[in-house]
Protein backbone atom coordinates (compact mmCIF):
# COMPACT_ATOMS: atom_id res chain seq x y z
CA UNK A 1 0.00 0.00 0.00
CA UNK A 2 1.38 3.68 -0.60
CA UNK A 3 2.55 5.73 2.41
CA UNK A 4 -0.94 6.96 4.23
CA UNK A 5 -0.70 10.72 6.31
CA UNK A 6 -0.69 10.73 9.89
CA UNK A 7 -4.33 10.39 10.75
CA UNK A 8 -4.89 12.00 14.38
CA UNK A 9 -8.50 10.53 14.27
CA UNK A 10 -7.32 7.11 13.85
CA UNK A 11 -5.03 7.21 16.36
CA UNK A 12 -7.33 8.03 18.79
CA UNK A 13 -9.81 5.27 17.71
CA UNK A 14 -6.94 2.44 17.53
CA UNK A 15 -6.02 3.84 21.53
CA UNK A 16 -9.76 3.63 22.70
CA UNK A 17 -10.29 -0.07 21.04
CA UNK A 18 -9.47 -3.00 23.15
CA UNK A 19 -7.19 -5.83 22.17
CA UNK A 20 -8.58 -8.49 20.56
CA UNK A 21 -12.29 -6.97 19.65
CA UNK A 22 -14.70 -7.25 17.49
CA UNK A 23 -15.28 -4.36 15.17
CA UNK A 24 -17.81 -3.32 12.58
CA UNK A 25 -16.62 -0.25 10.35
CA UNK A 26 -19.53 1.43 8.59
CA UNK A 27 -18.38 3.54 5.63
CA UNK A 28 -14.84 1.29 5.94
CA UNK A 29 -13.97 3.14 2.60
CA UNK A 30 -10.36 1.73 1.56
CA UNK A 31 -9.74 0.05 5.15
CA UNK A 32 -7.14 2.06 6.32
CA UNK A 33 -8.41 2.09 9.90
CA UNK A 34 -9.82 -1.47 9.76
CA UNK A 35 -6.29 -2.39 8.50
CA UNK A 36 -4.62 -0.65 11.73
CA UNK A 37 -6.87 -2.11 14.40
CA UNK A 38 -6.45 -5.39 13.15
CA UNK A 39 -2.19 -5.17 13.07
CA UNK A 40 -1.78 -2.99 16.32
CA UNK A 41 -4.78 -3.85 18.50
CA UNK A 42 -5.52 -7.74 16.62
CA UNK A 43 -8.85 -7.27 16.34
CA UNK A 44 -11.84 -9.11 14.39
CA UNK A 45 -12.25 -6.27 11.98
CA UNK A 46 -15.43 -6.23 9.40
CA UNK A 47 -16.18 -3.45 7.66
CA UNK A 48 -19.15 -2.39 5.03
CA UNK A 49 -18.69 -0.23 2.04
CA UNK A 50 -20.52 0.96 -0.97
CA UNK A 51 -17.93 1.66 -3.22
CA UNK A 52 -16.45 -1.04 -5.28
CA UNK A 53 -12.90 0.45 -5.76
CA UNK A 54 -12.85 0.96 -1.96
CA UNK A 55 -13.66 -2.52 -1.73
CA UNK A 56 -10.80 -3.86 -3.46
CA UNK A 57 -8.33 -1.78 -1.96
CA UNK A 58 -9.89 -3.57 1.51
CA UNK A 59 -9.42 -7.01 -0.55
CA UNK A 60 -5.60 -6.30 -1.12
CA UNK A 61 -5.04 -5.34 2.46
CA UNK A 62 -6.31 -8.81 3.17
CA UNK A 63 -9.92 -7.87 5.22
CA UNK A 64 -13.02 -8.95 5.60
CA UNK A 65 -15.00 -5.94 4.16
CA UNK A 66 -19.17 -6.69 3.20
CA UNK A 67 -20.31 -4.83 0.00
CA UNK A 68 -23.58 -3.40 1.22
CA UNK A 69 -25.31 0.34 1.81
CA UNK A 70 -25.57 1.01 5.42
CA UNK A 71 -28.81 2.65 4.32
CA UNK A 72 -30.57 -0.30 4.50
CA UNK A 73 -29.76 -0.74 8.35
CA UNK A 74 -27.69 -3.70 10.23
CA UNK A 75 -30.80 -6.03 10.15
CA UNK A 76 -28.36 -9.07 9.25
CA UNK A 77 -26.61 -7.93 12.82
CA UNK A 78 -27.60 -9.67 16.25
CA UNK A 79 -27.89 -6.55 19.22
CA UNK A 80 -24.47 -6.65 20.60
CA UNK A 81 -22.47 -8.81 18.05
CA UNK A 82 -19.76 -6.04 18.18
CA UNK A 83 -17.51 -4.91 20.96
CA UNK A 84 -17.16 -1.31 18.62
CA UNK A 85 -19.30 -0.28 15.70
CA UNK A 86 -17.11 2.60 13.54
CA UNK A 87 -18.91 5.76 12.22
CA UNK A 88 -15.67 7.87 10.94
CA UNK A 89 -16.95 10.32 8.38
CA UNK A 90 -19.76 8.68 7.73
CA UNK A 91 -22.40 9.88 9.68
CA UNK A 92 -22.88 13.07 8.23
CA UNK A 93 -23.01 11.12 4.70
CA UNK A 94 -26.17 9.14 5.40
CA UNK A 95 -30.31 10.29 5.10
CA UNK A 96 -30.66 8.87 8.12
CA UNK A 97 -28.07 9.76 11.02
CA UNK A 98 -30.32 8.92 13.45
CA UNK A 99 -31.72 5.86 11.95
CA UNK A 100 -27.98 4.72 11.37
CA UNK A 101 -26.61 6.11 14.86
CA UNK A 102 -29.36 3.63 16.71
CA UNK A 103 -28.59 0.48 14.80
CA UNK A 104 -25.06 1.31 15.16
CA UNK A 105 -25.36 1.43 19.09
CA UNK A 106 -28.04 -1.94 18.85
CA UNK A 107 -25.45 -3.79 17.14
CA UNK A 108 -21.88 -2.48 19.42
CA UNK A 109 -21.20 -2.40 22.80
CA UNK A 110 -19.36 0.81 22.18
CA UNK A 111 -20.05 3.27 19.02
CA UNK A 112 -17.33 5.22 17.78
CA UNK A 113 -18.79 7.95 15.86
CA UNK A 114 -16.75 10.95 14.29
CA UNK A 115 -17.52 14.06 12.09
CA UNK A 116 -16.07 17.21 10.52
CA UNK A 117 -17.38 20.45 12.49
CA UNK A 118 -18.99 22.35 10.45
CA UNK A 119 -19.09 25.48 12.88
CA UNK A 120 -15.12 25.52 12.45
CA UNK A 121 -13.61 28.99 12.14
CA UNK A 122 -12.78 28.95 8.69
CA UNK A 123 -15.82 27.59 7.43
CA UNK A 124 -17.62 30.92 9.69
CA UNK A 125 -15.65 33.11 7.82
CA UNK A 126 -15.41 31.69 4.49
CA UNK A 127 -19.08 31.78 4.71
CA UNK A 128 -19.27 35.34 6.06
CA UNK A 129 -16.07 37.18 3.88
CA UNK A 130 -16.95 35.29 0.75
CA UNK A 131 -21.00 34.23 0.80
CA UNK A 132 -20.24 31.09 -0.46
CA UNK A 133 -19.74 27.31 0.78
CA UNK A 134 -16.75 26.66 2.71
CA UNK A 135 -14.04 24.41 1.54
CA UNK A 136 -11.41 23.63 4.18
CA UNK A 137 -9.18 20.75 4.83
CA UNK A 138 -12.08 19.04 6.85
CA UNK A 139 -14.26 19.68 3.90
CA UNK A 140 -12.99 19.57 0.72
CA UNK A 141 -15.63 19.56 -1.33
CA UNK A 142 -17.43 22.11 -3.51
CA UNK A 143 -21.14 22.43 -2.27
CA UNK A 144 -22.15 20.66 -6.00
CA UNK A 145 -19.71 17.43 -5.59
CA UNK A 146 -20.38 17.12 -1.44
CA UNK A 147 -21.07 13.76 -0.22
CA UNK A 148 -22.17 15.23 2.85
CA UNK A 149 -25.65 15.48 3.24
CA UNK A 150 -25.64 17.26 7.25
CA UNK A 151 -23.86 20.05 8.15
CA UNK A 152 -23.80 19.49 12.07
CA UNK A 153 -21.37 20.64 14.16
CA UNK A 154 -19.66 19.93 17.61
CA UNK A 155 -22.70 21.67 19.86
CA UNK A 156 -25.44 20.24 17.29
CA UNK A 157 -23.81 16.59 18.11
CA UNK A 158 -23.39 16.96 21.65
CA UNK A 159 -27.29 18.50 22.30
CA UNK A 160 -28.23 15.44 20.38
CA UNK A 161 -26.41 12.96 22.61
CA UNK A 162 -27.81 14.46 25.62
CA UNK A 163 -31.46 14.74 23.84
CA UNK A 164 -31.30 10.63 23.53
CA UNK A 165 -29.29 10.03 26.66
CA UNK A 166 -26.23 8.38 25.15
CA UNK A 167 -23.40 8.29 27.13
CA UNK A 168 -20.17 10.19 25.88
CA UNK A 169 -17.00 7.83 27.41
CA UNK A 170 -14.54 9.79 25.51
CA UNK A 171 -13.95 12.32 23.35
CA UNK A 172 -10.97 14.09 21.10
CA UNK A 173 -11.19 17.39 18.89
CA UNK A 174 -8.83 18.13 16.48
CA UNK A 175 -7.70 20.85 13.99
CA UNK A 176 -4.85 18.99 11.27
CA UNK A 177 -2.68 17.03 13.66
CA UNK A 178 -3.02 19.46 16.34
CA UNK A 179 -5.18 18.33 19.48
CA UNK A 180 -8.52 21.48 20.35
CA UNK A 181 -9.04 21.35 24.23
CA UNK A 182 -10.52 24.89 24.17
CA UNK A 183 -13.79 25.54 22.58
CA UNK A 184 -14.18 22.72 20.12
CA UNK A 185 -17.26 23.98 18.17
CA UNK A 186 -15.24 27.24 17.38
CA UNK A 187 -11.81 25.45 16.67
CA UNK A 188 -11.81 22.16 15.94
CA UNK A 189 -12.14 20.68 12.33
CA UNK A 190 -12.95 17.01 13.58
CA UNK A 191 -14.71 15.70 15.97
CA UNK A 192 -14.61 11.80 17.15
CA UNK A 193 -16.61 10.55 20.54
CA UNK A 194 -17.39 7.12 21.92
CA UNK A 195 -20.64 6.63 22.80
CA UNK A 196 -22.77 4.16 24.44
CA UNK A 197 -26.11 3.52 25.38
Amino acid sequence: MPFEKKNPTYDAVVLWVGEKSSVLDLGCGSGELLARLAGEKKARATGIEIDERAIYECVARGLSVLHEDIEGGLKDFADKSFDYVILLDTFQQVRRPSVILDEALRVGRKVVAGFPNFAHLKSRAQIFFSGRAPVTPSLPYKWHDTPNLHFLSVRDFEDYLQEKKIIVEKREFFTGARRVGVLPNLFAEEAVYLIKK
